[in-house]
């Protein structure tokens, strides 16, 4: 029974080492997102806090999802995209360099597989 409280000691000291290394990393890190920008959003959605290191935080678990959602969209524009390929250029000599275009077309299904519903826009000519 010791032996296991013992081992939850220092299973508990050596997670408080790691998320204190987390901290000092996180204070060195710049994200993508700028501070400003996230503490904007933040305090526009009611939420207020002074420690620069859970603002950016914030700012790197957003630039995880924004990258998340942009990687899964690529995929579907890569599916979308070869599909077509295959289907128009059967002739073609020699590989060529990909170059892809993420329409809404891609977003919406990236976007739906972390239930968020987004619509093409109309468009008014």
């Amino acid at each position: 029974m010791q032996m296991s409280r013992l081992g939850t000691a220092m299973d508990e000291d050596g997670a408080g080492h790691a998320l204190t290394d987390f901290l000092l990393q996180l204070e060195n890190y710049n994200p993508s997102i700028p501070d400003s920008v996230v503490a904007y959003y933040l305090n526009m959605s009611g939420f207020e806090s002074q420690d620069p290191r859970l603002i950016r935080l914030i700012a790197l678990a957003s630039q995880k999802f924004l990258s998340d959602v942009a990687n899964d969209a690529l995929q579907h524009c890569k599916m979308r995209t070869s599909s077509q390929m295959t289907q128009s250029t059967k002739n073609q000599k020699g590989p060529k360099e990909k170059k892809y275009i993420m329409t809404m077309e891609d977003l919406v299904p990236a976007l739906q597989e972390y239930g968020i519903s987004a619509k093409k826009p109309h468009y008014f000519v």
